[in-house]
């Protein structure tokens, strides 16, 4: 694999780097969170003109034809900077299994808006006791005899809910809740009539919702692509958004180090800066150590993502998702205690990245579902 970036990639990473420069600080970013809405529109609206929300879609629905490589490289700077627009809950995952679902038509349909930031879609799947695994669905859509679906069941931590128009919804068709044949994608509205949502903060203060479907009637044609063969193209959609988020984590690391170590080199103690104590060193070395393996293993996931062969693809994706989560923590938790009781105050940003950091481990799979998946491969 080529780790050298074209000249049209090189473009793009200096134009987030703008971006999350002139548009973000810590004192916006808390101001952004803390409103009523959760997110800047004139940021989405902004994505939608550069490029970004097409960034990893095909040329056919709008997108540039870029890869997950260019999508890392927009979450990568959207990690260093914290960025809180759900880019990858409606961008990446909700727009993958758009296109790796739908028909082609639905495809030109549904991500068309989406690329021009005239639809906020997003993709409720998870529930409570699926344990992180993607094939459990427990949420029933019925067939009529006139045709029309009738979904019941409930969602859990849908990413980008709170802002969504629509969601792309995962509902079992045929078979029993833990069957990976017989899950089928509909098309909700939010006004649709027996929807509920409720929205809550997460740890790291970004959005997210549960839904409850009860009763919900939807026409023939919200039916996405084929009846009860979605799982692969769900597979396909977290195992990218997966990877967009192994990207935001070491954006984030990186920016955890610098901070750290420009903090130790202020820091005075005992008639000393702190970067001049040897057991601190050592502990930024190990820090650098594992957010440069957090790199290498981001470079791992990229090359999975381009193989055509899908169990390569979730092994290389797994063996990342874990070991930058992890490595994640670590870096987020040491950089808390080398900041002192500074570091978990609310006013201040080291805190706020190991939230994130955490929160990035939880998601798109949990580390005990990607290490039970990598060790099956075994």
């Amino acid at each position: 694999m080529d780790l050298s970036y074209s000249s049209e990639q090189i473009a793009l990473q200096e134009a987030v780097r703008r971006f999350c420069d002139k548009n973000y600080n810590f004192l916006l970013r808390n101001k952004i969170l803390q409103g009523s809405e959760g997110r800047e529109p004139n940021h989405w609206k902004l994505f939608a003109e550069l490029g970004w929300l097409g960034a990893g879609l095909p040329e056919d629905v709008g997108g540039s034809g870029g890869s997950a490589i260019e999508v890392s490289i927009l979450t990568e700077a959207f990690g260093r900077a914290l960025v809180v627009e759900p880019f990858i809950p409606c961008a990446v995952l909700a727009a993958q299994v758009v296109n790796a679902g739908a028909s082609a038509e639905q495809r030109r349909d549904l991500l068309g808006p989406l690329v021009g930031g005239e639809l906020m879609l997003a993709f409720a799947h998870g529930e409570t006791q699926a344990g992180g695994r993607p094939q459990y669905v427990a949420t029933r859509a019925v067939q009529r005899a006139d045709g029309q679906y009738v979904l019941d069941g409930e969602k859990t931590v849908v990413l980008g809910g709170p802002f969504a128009e629509k969601f792309v919804v995962s509902a079992r068709t045929a078979g029993d809740s833990g069957d990976r044949d017989g899950i089928s994608l509909f098309l909700v509205s939010m006004d649709s009539a027996g929807i509920t949502r409720k929205n809550y903060r997460l740890v790291d203060g970004t959005r997210a919702s549960d839904l409850v479907l009860d009763q919900v009637v939807l026409p023939p044609y919200a039916l996405l692509g084929q009846a009860g063969g979605a799982i692969d193209a769900i597979e396909l959609a977290i195992d990218h958004a997966a990877t967009a988020a192994c990207a935001e984590a070491c954006g984030a690391m990186d920016s955890v180090l610098w901070l750290t170590r420009d903090y130790l080199k202020t820091r005075n103690q005992y008639g000393a800066t702190l970067n001049t104590y040897q057991a601190l060193q050592h502990r930024m070395a190990d820090m650098l150590v594992e957010s440069e393996m957090s790199r290498s293993m981001l470079f791992n996931a990229l090359n999975a993502m381009q193989q055509d062969d899908a169990d390569a693809r979730r092994k290389g994706v797994s063996a990342s998702k874990v070991l930058i989560g992890q490595r994640g923590q670590f870096v987020g938790s040491n950089a808390i205690q080398l900041h002192g009781g500074m570091g978990v105050t609310e006013e201040y940003i080291i805190g706020h990245y190991f939230k994130r950091l955490v929160t990035i481990g939880a998601q798109f799979g949990h580390t005990d579902y990607h290490l039970e998946r990598f060790g099956s491969f075994a």
